[in-house]
């Protein structure tokens, strides 16, 4: 049976903003499931990478709207997770 800390955190989210707050903040973004809550997250993210976490928020980034020809969809909305961590604590993450 799977590991339900690995169902909540989906993947991290790697860009030039999330890899600057990281080196300014000592925080991480992480893509999560749209029903976990942040003290599931908190604890998944303590149980995969063996850190202590100090604090998580939590965004949704909604959906976008996009054409092709004339077929207009949405994209899916996402939930984020913004974990800090305590002082001397990293994630190797690349």
């Amino acid at each position: 049976m799977s590991n339900p800390a690995y169902k909540i955190l989906l993947r991290p989210v790697l860009t030039e903003k999330s890899t600057a707050e990281t080196e300014r903040s000592n925080t991480y973004r992480f893509e999560v499931a749209s029903t976990s809550n942040r003290i599931e997250i908190g604890r998944a993210v303590e149980h995969i990478f063996s850190v202590e976490v100090e604090k998580v928020r939590t965004l949704i980034r909604g959906g976008k709207a996009r054409r092709r020809g004339r077929h207009a969809y949405r994209t899916p909305s996402r939930k984020i997770a913004v974990v800090q961590l305590k002082e001397g604590q990293k994630i190797d993450l690349i």
